[in-house]
């Protein structure tokens, strides 16, 4: 009896332990993940990512970074930083150790320098292109760190005779084109040939309106008017160009509606919105607080199968969409634990971890998937590449772990639909609150049924027409009787 009750005892004491190691797990989280269901309201997610370590100059044995502000990963998974105050680039290799510094190239035969860089981009061609924003140029230097072109003061019709070109963030598209969001430029993204030549704006957002407003203005006197809200075009914070050439770019929207762009060659935007028609972060956020007002979204990473993610440097959350502008999941904060951020201004990811640029801390902050984010991720990216039957199971293990995840419920719903499966489509579109495709799945369930029952209804009416048929011949038969006898 002692060695049961020992056994038991011993038993217990493990199982504690058990529980204690994972709650101290979770407490090592600094953020509370969370995401937004059909009607809006906040609900509590598994996390998609976790802290997995952070990177410091002093750690690379460079010194601190000095307010860096920008970072961008290479296809060969080498990582490329704007240390902005220290004027150098620093690039780490593929392990996430320091490779080299680039703090001076040789500019036809003459030493020249960085002064303030605040953007870099990397081609497919390991050509390095630098927002070198205080020396008012984009410089661009070949893999061997050779200048291969320097684009500075373009000249342009278009272009305000005192405009000065102080280029923030640079990208570079598959036919060498070059885009530039600039300092103060309302218009849109600068786009400039192979050649380094100024083409024209892309993207450029219309601010309207509301015809309560006009009325307004009309009845404002000058000093009034002159005191109101300046309707101009908004002001991009940054872009990404995904494989395809499509440009993925994040803009200011004091109004939260959207702040994210999907531009096509022609520059308009082509990005699907979410169900209430919002993209710009959180939905709700409190007023008179130290993190108050609507997301800033400062970065956008495009990661593949229609995926991106965006940062947003007033809360420290990290937004992850897919290319129906439904919002996958929400990790991060603000605040002094591992983890967490003071001033995020960059993001990209690197193999299966995102890396978030801290100016603030002079850090890059490293985080990992769960198997939470991993099934959600797999999910989407077989969905986008046509493989529906393997995306219904991940989102069938999604739910085992949020039994409250509307899009996991949508995504297996619209895999049945896919397969022709309209009445399960019809299930669980309703489960995920997804009227567009319950709407889709209700038709052709209906049509369906119609086709199917298609030969009973036609004989059914064919014999209720003959049954009146035949009543009105005995009716008339009957009539005809009585009128003899009469």
């Amino acid at each position: 009896m002692k060695r049961r009750i020992s056994r038991i005892g011993l038993i217990t004491i493990l199982m504690l332990l058990i529980l204690s190691i994972n709650v101290s797990a979770i407490s090592e989280i600094p953020y509370q993940a969370y995401n937004y269901d059909y009607w809006g309201n906040v609900y509590y997610t598994p996390a998609a990512y976790v802290p997995a370590g952070n990177i410091t100059g002093e750690a690379l044995g460079i010194g601190n970074l000095r307010n860096p502000q920008d970072l961008f990963v290479g296809e060969d998974g080498k990582v490329y930083i704007a240390d902005t105050e220290n004027n150098r680039i620093i690039v780490l290799n593929d392990k996430l150790k320091l490779e080299k510094i680039i703090d001076s190239f040789d500019n036809n035969s003459t030493p020249d320098s960085f002064k303030n860089p605040t953007g870099v981009f990397v081609t497919r061609n390991h050509e390095l292109y630098i927002a070198d924003t205080n020396n008012l140029r984009v410089v661009a230097l070949n893999p061997d760190g050779s200048l291969k072109r320097i684009i500075k003061d373009p000249k342009s019709e278009i272009l305000d005779d005192n405009f000065v070109f102080a280029p923030l963030k640079v990208a570079v598209d598959y036919a060498d084109r070059v885009f530039v969001v600039a300092k103060n430029m309302f218009q849109g993204i600068m786009a400039f040939d192979e050649m380094g030549n100024f083409t024209g704006f892309t993207g450029t957002i219309k601010v309207t309106i509301s015809l309560t407003e006009k009325i307004w203005r009309r009845l404002s006197t000058r000093s009034q008017r002159s005191r109101q809200l300046q309707y101009i075009p908004t002001e991009f914070t940054n872009l990404d160009i995904a494989p395809d050439g499509f440009i993925y770019a994040t803009n200011v929207d004091t109004e939260a509606q959207q702040s994210i762009r999907r531009l096509n060659p022609k520059g308009q935007d082509v990005i699907k919105k979410q169900k209430d028609g919002t993209l710009s972060g959180d939905l709700y956020w409190r007023r008179g607080r130290e993190y108050s007002g609507p997301s800033r979204i400062v970065d956008i990473t495009y990661r593949g199968n229609g995926i991106y993610t965006v940062l947003d440097s007033v809360r420290g959350r990290i937004f992850t969409y897919d290319h129906e502008g439904n919002l996958l999941y929400i990790f991060g904060g603000m605040g002094t634990q591992e983890g967490t951020f003071r001033r995020p201004v960059a993001i990209d990811v690197k193999d299966d971890k995102l890396i978030v640029l801290d100016a603030y801390l002079g850090e890059i902050v490293t985080f990992s998937a769960t198997r939470y984010g991993q099934l959600i991720d797999e999910a989407v990216s077989l969905r986008f590449s046509g493989d529906e039957a393997s995306a219904v199971k991940r989102w069938e293990e999604v739910l085992k772990m949020d039994s409250n995840c509307e899009l996991a419920y949508s995504g297996i719903g619209k895999s049945y639909l896919a397969a022709g499966e309209n009445k399960k489509a019809m299930e669980y579109l309703l489960l995920g609150m997804d009227k567009e495709y319950y709407s889709i799945a209700f038709k052709r369930y209906r049509d369906e049924i119609l086709k199917e029952n298609l030969g009973y209804v036609f004989t059914g009416i064919l014999i209720i027409v003959i049954a009146l048929m035949v009543r009105s011949v005995l009716r008339r038969t009957k009539r005809k009787g009585a009128t003899a006898s009469e």
